[in-house]
């Protein structure tokens, strides 16, 4: 191995380490408590160093984010070989709320967070092409599909995925936050939610 790709090698070691160490603090204490500093004395940097590979913390939970997104998509990706668009539908939901229960940590991080930092994450300022909108579109294109075969009355495809992704938030987001207040196990609520949505949103 030469010198330019030892480097190169130790550059990009440095930067999961840096990752490592943002994720650990993100997920134990939140995205608020992440800082250069905190991130460099955990892997016994200088912060001068963590700014060569990262402009700011912003940046860095940008790529957090965008690294779970790709984790949630892996559930999803699945799902994508089901060809009755309405069971697809219903195949995502039951993924969706599987990755929220499964990946808790990370579930908070993408829609649980403070909303001035998810501002910064993902505000107007930021670029739209990133993991977190690819799956918003993956769930978009199959009401889309639905309601093209006529398993979902004609309306706004986007209006109907936001429905659908928010009734399934729901119940996942009240399971992470007050795990004793559900009776039902959240696999059957998510079933017959799932199955609700679909048969209501029928011509």
């Amino acid at each position: 191995m030469g010198i330019t790709e030892r480097k190169e090698r130790q550059r990009a070691e440095l930067r999961e380490q840096i990752l490592a160490a943002a994720r650990r603090i993100v997920f134990d204490e939140g995205f608020e408590a992440l800082t250069m500093r905190k991130i460099a004395d955990a892997i016994e940097y200088s912060p001068a160093t963590i700014y060569l590979h990262f402009e700011n913390r912003e940046a860095i939970g940008r790529q957090l984010c965008a690294e779970t997104f790709e984790h949630l998509m892996a559930y999803l990706a699945p799902v994508s070989a089901i060809a009755d668009p309405a069971e697809r539908l219903r195949a995502i939901g039951r993924a969706y709320a599987r990755f929220g229960m499964e990946n808790p940590k990370e579930y908070r991080l993408l829609f649980m967070t403070d909303e001035k930092y998810m501002e910064a994450l993902f505000g107007p300022a930021q670029h739209e092409d990133h993991e977190g909108q690819r799956a918003f579109d993956f769930v978009v294109e199959t009401v889309r599909e639905c309601v093209a075969c006529g398993a979902v009355a004609a309306q706004d495809p986007v209006l109907l995925a936001e429905t659908v992704w928010a009734s399934i938030h729901g119940v996942v987001s009240l399971e992470l936050t007050c795990p004793h207040v559900l009776d039902s196990p959240v696999d059957q609520i998510v079933e017959t939610l799932v199955v609700a949505l679909t048969r209501g949103l029928a011509p």
